[in-house]
This record gives structure tokens, sequence and C-alpha cells, in this order.
């Protein structure tokens, strides 16, 4: 079986194509047309750690994640994972190949595919909370589907030196970072809020990627109260997300959205918040479209 490391499979991977792949795939998991399970998170709690397992079957291709999960890490990334992709036809395997860099930019396209649905067409200033791999992954993906005339990132740590390598703005707080923004991305390992609810603008939108376990939230609920909430999977993100869980209520999934089941947006003042847990059918499709790429030579 093929093995393709972070280094290969950076060499196939397109933020433009997984976004495209992102719209169709969140479209047919909406939809009913994929086969997939919940999650398992199995606890390391000696180490505070997780480590999870992700199948899907897309009906073209059939596959599954394991990711590691450790928000403590330092010098090294919190997130490992690898995927392995198996002949749906035969249960053959196929492939195995380093998630890591899957999971990063995947979960930047399904932000992507959010914000050109639910964000203003207009939107020009965007703050992203975080400065880590998802900050980075986020910069770029959402750069492609709205022209930013100023970004602002701020990081208890890191802001300074990720605004100087990306020509951006540091900002010295996140309430000065989300003061005037018009897409807001929260991108942290915290467990606690970070974002409130009175920093936002109307007709913001907000992209949550942080905070993927039910005990922690990355927003506080005055956020909460002034959203229409847009979720990837409602019962992934019920079971998973503290900040849902905290919401109680789910407008729409972003699939559905994307067929035109739901609407997105519906006036300029509207507050909208999508909040990502991250499926197994986005990498799995991710991990086809490297493959793909790979098998054409």
């Amino acid at each position: 079986m093929l093995r393709l490391d972070e280094a290969d499979v950076g060499r196939f991977l397109s933020m433009e194509e997984v976004i495209s792949a992102m719209e169709h795939a969140l479209a047919d998991f909406s939809g009913g047309r994929v086969v997939q399970p919940g999650r398992v998170m199995v606890p390391v709690s000696d180490y505070r750690g997780f480590l999870g397992v992700m199948p899907a079957y897309t009906g073209s291709a059939l596959g599954a994640k394991l990711v590691s999960l450790y928000p403590h890490n330092e010098g090294v990334p919190t997130h490992h994972a690898e995927i392995l992709l198996f002949r749906p036809e035969t249960g053959e395997p196929l492939v195995s190949m380093d998630g890591r860099l899957i999971t990063e930019v995947r979960t930047a396209a399904v932000s992507a595919v959010a914000t050109e649905y639910l964000a203003r067409r207009d939107a020009a200033v965007l703050a992203i909370l975080g400065a880590g791999a998802q900050a980075r992954s986020h910069l770029k993906a959402l750069g492609l589907v709205r022209d930013f005339r100023e970004v602002r990132v701020w990081s208890p740590r890191r802001a300074g030196a990720f605004a100087e390598e990306h020509g951006i703005v540091a900002a010295s707080s996140a309430e000065e970072a989300v003061r005037g923004a018009d897409v807001v991305v929260t991108a942290t390992t915290s467990p606690d809020p970070v974002l409130f609810g009175e920093w936002l603008s109307p007709g913001a939108h907000v992209n949550a990627v942080g905070a993927p376990r039910p005990e922690w939230r990355e927003l506080d609920d005055g956020v909460l109260r002034r959203v229409t909430l847009y979720v990837d999977s409602r019962e992934a993100a019920m079971q998973e997300s503290g900040d849902v869980r905290a919401a109680g209520k789910i407008f729409a999934e972003i699939g559905e959205v994307v067929a035109g089941v739901k609407p997105g947006r519906r006036s300029g003042e509207e507050i909208t918040l999508f909040k990502s847990v991250g499926l197994a059918v986005e990498d799995v499709a991710t991990a086809e479209l490297v493959w793909r790429r790979v098998s054409d030579g």
C-alpha cells in the first residue's frame, strides 16, 4: 500500500480545489448521500489528549481518519492524523496518507464555503483569534472568497510574529481585533470563551472552529443570543460542541444552504455563526482529491 507523507500530500493539494470539493461534500452529507457514523473519541487522560476515529463512505470514496488532539502540545502540532482510503468495490487498501495538512486545509476550506454563503458580499475586515495552523489556513482560504482590505490577528503569544510573517495587523486584544470586523474566525485551543457578543457588529459573520469538546466554549452566551447558528452536522455539533449545546438551537446545516434547502444570510444586519466540528466526509473527500491527482501521475 502506498504511503504519502505531508510533503507528498502538499504537492497535490490546492485550496481552490478543496473549497469546491467541500461545497459538494457538505451538500451530499446534508442530502443523506453519505454514510458516516459518529466520531469515536478516546480520552488519553494521562497526557491530556484524545484519539479520534472518523470513517465515511461517499459513494466514490471509502476511508477513515485517525486523528490525535493534544491541545497542550508545544513545539509539535496539536493535531496529528493519518487517513486511509480503500477501494469501495473490494475493500482493498489503496493508500495511507498523512492527514495533518489535510485537516488543516479542509477545515479552512469548509469555513470558506460558509463565508461564501453567509458573509456579506462587501465584507472588508477580517479578524482572526488565534495564530496557529488554522489561523494560517483560514487567512488563505477566506481571502479566496472575499476581498479583505484589512486583516487583524490576536493571540496571547504569537500575534506579532504571525502578523509580521503575513503582512497583517497585530491587535493588542481580542476585542480590538473583533470590533468593526465583518468576518471573525475563532481558531484557538481555549476551553473558555474568547469571543464576546458585545464586540460583534451588525451584519458580522463568525467562523468558530476551536473548542471541539462538549465541555469547552469559545463563544460567550452573548454571542449565542445574537446569532443565527449554522453547523456542518446537527448531530455531531450537538454531541461535540459546548457552544452549540449552550445555544440549544441550530438554524441549518451549511450543506442545506449550499443545496438551496435552507436560506443563508437574510439581511445586511443579521449576525451569522458557522460552528465547525469537522466531518469524516471532509477528510475522505479531500484525500480522494489527492489520490486522484497521484493516480493521474
